[in-house]
C-alpha cells in the first residue's frame, strides 16, 4: 500500500507508508530533507519497516521533489509551516490509530529540514513521544522547546558546512535548558547529509550512517516500547 492519503485537520495529505512484516509494532513518522519525498526517504521508511516499525513519510511538497540545491532551497523556504504541522500531526495520529500499533506514542525522525521538523513535531503534535534529529536545519523559526514531551536524540557531523559543531552544541544546550531529555552524538569528520546514501552532496559517510542508524533504532525501540515510562498517550 505504500503511497497513501491520510486524514489531517485540514483534510487529507499524501504520504508513503511502510508496514512491518508482522503488521504489529511501534511507529514513527519520517521527515524529508529539502529535496522532497524522494526515493531515499522512501528507503528509510522501508528500513524502519524491516526493523519492525510502521513508518510514514508525509509528502510535504505534495508530489514535488528535486535534485537541484537551488530549487530545493526555494521549496524549503516556500513551505507552509501550518500545512507541515497539520501533515506531521495527522501522520502521527494516523499511525497511532492503525491496527497493530503498539507503544505509548509515535516517533519522529527527520533529516536536514526534516531534522528541524522532527523537533517541531515533538513540540506541537500530541502523539509524538520521541524525536530524532539528523543535522537540524529550521529556516522557519522554531517552536517552544519546553513543549517537547519526550526524549530527543541528535546526530551531527563535526565537519558539517551547514550546521557548525558550535551551533549543534548550542542547540543541545538550549533543549536541555528547556527541560528536554536530550543526547546529541557527534561524528568526527562527517559532513552534512552524511546519512544520505545517494551521496548527492558527496558527503555520505558509511560508518557514521550505520552507527547513527543503530543508535536511532535502539533509541526508538526503548522510548516507544509499550512499557516505556514517562511517555504520554
Amino acid at each position: 500500500m505504500p503511497d497513501i492519503e491520510f486524514p489531517t485537520n485540514a483534510g487529507t495529505a499524501p504520504g508513503y507508508l511502510a508496514v512491518p512484516a508482522g503488521e504489529r509494532g511501534p511507529a514513527t513518522i519520517v521527515l524529508q530533507e529539502w529535496w522532497g519525498l524522494d526515493e531515499h526517504i522512501r528507503s528509510v521508511c522501508d528500513r524502519f519497516a524491516a526493523e519492525g516499525f510502521f513508518a510514514l513519510a508525509p509528502d510535504l511538497y505534495r508530489g514535488d521533489s528535486t535534485a537541484q540545491p537551488s530549487e530545493a532551497e526555494q521549496k524549503m523556504m516556500a513551505l507552509s509551516m501550518d500545512q507541515a504541522e497539520q501533515d506531521m500531526c495527522g501522520a502521527a495520529e494516523f499511525l497511532a490509530s492503525m491496527v497493530g500499533f503498539e507503544g505509548p506514542g509515535v516517533g519522529a525522525v527527520g533529516f536536514c529540514l526534516g531534522g528541524g521538523l522532527s523537533l517541531w513535531a515533538a513540540a506541537t503534535c500530541p502523539k509524538i513521544a520521541a524525536a530524532v534529529t539528523y543535522y537540524y536545519v529550521m529556516p522557519h523559526g522554531k517552536p517552544d522547546f519546553s513543549n517537547i514531551k519526550g526524549s530527543v536524540l541528535g546526530h551531527f557531523g563535526t565537519a558539517d558546512e551547514f550546521v557548525s559543531h558550535e551551533d549543534a552544541e548550542a542547540l543541545e544546550a538550549e533543549l536541555r535548558a528547556a527541560g528536554v531529555p536530550v543526547n546529541f552524538d557527534y561524528y568526527e569528520g562527517a559532513g552534512h547529509a552524511f546519512f544520505n546514501d545517494t551521496n548527492r552532496l558527496g558527503t555520505y559517510a558509511p560508518h557514521a550512517a550505520q552507527c547513527s542508524w543503530e543508535r536511532t533504532v535502539n533509541f526508538l525501540r526503548a522510548t516507544l516500547a509499550p512499557s516505556a515510562k514517562g511517555a504520554h498517550t
